[in-house]
């Protein structure tokens, strides 16, 4: 049976990258269970129990030569997945084979593996973070004194930039760092607890002596370079610990969402596009359309991250306990699928945000056609200070006003402005009418504002690191 006979998750063909990929491989997951065997064993060694020299090395020979067929021939057998890889293990290193999983319950390979995982994944995600903050920082720098109409209800309103907009996406995905950051600071190891948490087993191995019960869970944790383990844990982590990464992802998704919308409505409005390809094509029967795939394929996996970052939620509300195997299943779909998923998501943000397209003509177009309706709140107190009737001044502001939305309604342009300066109430000319109403004096602090979040907030973050290369960030399709 080859690969285009049965389904194939398009996570991993389609979408996410290659490291991400690999990361959550059967390789890297049962070749970390391994290392954790080996892990244990060493401090078991260093702290007296009787597993020699040999033995430690002959695992350590044989970590990266897994027989996956016999691991699948030994779990058709014995129907239980961490006992067949401790007898494929065995078969690869008959000496150490009695001592392989000494005194440990399944979690501790399970468990701990997937900590180790969600870490690396969380490190590869904020990669992607960085650099669609980088691509952000630099369009909204590039645009940052750039007028555009702002929409509120997705009606116009009063004017901004184009790029403080581009700086409202870029704080929500400063936002995201900052909570992945904290998941990652708190995120610890399962450690070596035992069947239902309590060491009992690994107290019967030393003889009752707590002391070196509690230097066997500090030795592993530190040789699988975490920092602490989980002060307390039944047979399994706590499964919040999985619900709030769940809920970094489902963030960082509600971002890539929004700010995907906006380009896709914007798009439409022929004001900002997303990158476009030479041979690339829009329809397959409208030759001529010009379709933002990209985003609308960002927006769909967001969809998909937000809705599956409910699974670990549900599964640590329904454990039992010291623990429950109705988590299982759903954890070895959703928490890699998660991951997979955001991974794809950052790679197509930060592909669009590099290469969006800015027509600036039909931005000003857009201006014209609803700037004077703005502006007439200035044009009246000018009015008034020359000495005109404020409220007479008010309602002919409004009829104009309603006569020009009109006209603007029907197709044609705005002619407020010529209509304020054909009256002779306002005693204003149509030249000092239209210097008093270029867009630049309309968008307030806007360019400031990009200037302190990119020097203040955004360049701290950037200069911490070194920014990801895009090697692996091409799209595939």
């Amino acid at each position: 049976m080859t690969d285009h006979e049965i389904y194939q998750n398009p996570l991993i063909s389609r979408y996410a990258g290659r490291q991400m990929a690999e990361l959550f491989s059967d390789n890297n997951k049962f070749g970390t269970w391994r290392r954790l065997w080996i892990a244990l064993a060493e401090a078991q060694q260093e702290l007296g129990l009787q597993i020699s020299d040999a033995q430690l090395n002959e695992m350590r020979d044989s970590v990266d030569d897994i027989d996956f067929e016999l691991a699948k021939k030994k779990e058709s057998e014995l129907r239980h997945d961490v006992m067949a890889h401790v007898h494929t293990f065995g078969e690869a290193c008959p000496q150490a084979r009695g001592i392989i999983h000494w005194g440990a319950t399944s979690c501790f390979v399970t468990d701990n593996t997937e900590l180790i995982q969600m870490r690396s994944a969380l490190e590869l995600v904020r990669s992607g973070l960085i650099q669609v903050l980088g691509a952000l920082a630099r369009f909204a720098q590039e645009y940052a004194n750039t007028p555009t109409l702002g929409f509120t209800h997705f009606q116009p309103a009063q004017l901004t930039t184009v790029g403080k907009r581009a700086s409202l996406w870029a704080y929500e995905f400063v936002l995201d760092i900052e909570e992945l950051d904290t998941r990652l600071k708190r995120l610890r190891f399962r450690g070596v607890k035992g069947t239902t948490g309590t060491q009992a087993s690994f107290l019967e191995l030393f003889d009752g002596d707590d002391d070196k019960v509690k230097a066997l869970d500090e030795i592993v944790t530190e040789k699988m370079e975490f920092n602490k383990s989980y002060q307390v844990t039944g047979q399994t982590y706590s499964r919040k610990i999985d619900a709030q990464i769940g809920a970094v992802l489902s963030g960082i998704a509600q971002t890539a969402h929004k700010f995907s919308n906006d380009i896709r409505l914007l798009q439409h409005l022929k004001e900002i596009e997303e990158p476009f390809e030479e041979n690339q094509i829009g329809s397959s029967a409208m030759a001529y359309k010009r379709n933002p795939m990209r985003t609308e394929r960002a927006t769909a996996l967001s969809r998909y991250v937000i809705t599956a970052s409910q699974n670990p939620a549900l599964t640590a509300a329904e454990q039992w306990f010291e623990r429950t195997l109705d988590d299982s299943a759903n954890r070895r779909i959703a928490i890699p699928e998660m991951f997979l998923a955001v991974d794809g998501i950052l790679k197509i943000v930060a592909n669009v945000a590099s290469g969006l397209v800015v027509n600036e003509a039909m931005i000003d177009q857009n201006i014209q056609r609803e700037l004077p309706f703005m502006a007439t709140e200035n044009i009246l107190m000018a009015a008034v200070s020359a000495g005109g009737d404020r409220q007479q001044l008010h309602e002919q502001i409004r009829l104009h006003s309603m006569a020009a939305g009109a006209q603007v309604k029907s197709g044609g342009g705005n002619d407020l402005l010529e209509r304020i300066a054909a009256d002779a109430q306002f005693g204003l000319d149509l030249d000092s009418l239209r210097k008093a109403t270029k867009p630049e004096a309309f968008t307030g602090r806007a360019s400031k504002q990009v200037d302190e979040l990119l020097s203040e907030v955004i360049a701290p973050i950037l200069e911490s690191v070194e920014e990801p290369s895009s090697q692996d960030d091409q799209l595939r399709v």
